[in-house]
């Protein structure tokens, strides 16, 4: 019997983790330069989420962006927060998993990077400008861009802007990252303290994101969405991938039987 903790066996070796970080990075790489010349059609639709939002009453994002951008406190944190949280919180939140749920931590892992991969395909194939981009809402990001290290291309740091999609609005990687986030505590944290935190966590982010003037009410409803689909595909992209992974060692010479699955309870993985 082997002597390794059962935990750690579970537990995805780091270097792959970072690996897939690598190449999803690589694949927003390509959404930004596929989108890049595309200027017109992501105002056009921008334009078209703006129409339908109005015709249903449903667009507090002109109103919370008037409040955020005539107050200096609340502008400042709103934009800290949306240019901090996601590149802070997120990890963290892995790191957690990855260390105390290594049991959870694949089906989580794999609901993030589902949600991710087709958000980025909805930012090649739906380009949108921010509202922050549109006549009539205040680019919050600029307007207080002496208070902060970014500069004017959204949350990036001066002179970094090139480095960003401009126009990936539709879905919210922000809204959805920060549901999971919040979901993920809520399941495994301990306290009511934690578990409020967990559910204000993703509140807060809705409100940033509409109040600074980078995504409508339509891309936090996608955030949403695009989430819960990652969360619903990934125990069979777990299952896919333990198969696969089996019947490369049943092929590896010397190889007595495949290794065993990792996560066997996939249908709670997520």
């Amino acid at each position: 019997m082997s002597s390794i903790p059962a935990k750690v066996r579970l537990r995805p070796r780091w270097w792959t983790e970072l690996l897939l970080i690598a190449v999803l990075y690589e694949v927003y790489s390509l959404s930004r330069l596929v989108v890049r010349g595309d200027a017109d059609a992501a105002v056009r639709n921008a334009e078209r989420i703006l129409h339908v939002e109005s015709l249903s009453h449903l667009d507090p994002e002109r109103m919370l962006n008037q409040v955020v951008s005539n107050h200096v406190f609340i502008g400042v944190v709103c934009d800290y927060a949306y240019a901090t949280l996601h590149y802070v919180v997120t990890p963290l939140v892995l790191v957690w998993l990855w260390r105390s749920r290594p049991e959870r931590y694949r089906g989580a892992r794999t609901t993030l990077a589902v949600a991710t991969v087709v958000s980025l395909a909805g930012f090649m194939l739906f380009p949108t400008a921010p509202p922050r981009m549109i006549e009539g809402f205040t680019d919050t990001m600029a307007h207080f861009a002496s208070w902060g290290w970014w500069g004017g291309g959204a949350s990036a740091p001066r002179g970094m802007e090139h480095m960003t999609n401009e126009y990936a609005a539709m879905p919210s990687l922000h809204v959805g990252w920060a549901a999971w986030c919040g979901w993920q505590v809520w399941r495994h944290g301990r306290g009511r303290v934690v578990r409020g935190l967990a559910v204000l966590y993703p509140l807060f982010v809705i409100v940033v994101v509409l109040g600074t003037g980078n995504h409508y009410l339509a891309d936090v409803v996608a955030g949403l969405a695009v989430m819960g689909l990652g969360a619903l595909a990934s125990p069979w992209v777990v299952r896919g991938l333990d198969g696969l992974r089996g019947g490369v060692a049943m092929r590896r010479p010397g190889s007595d039987s495949a290794v065993p699955a990792i996560d066997s309870g996939h249908k709670d993985a997520a």
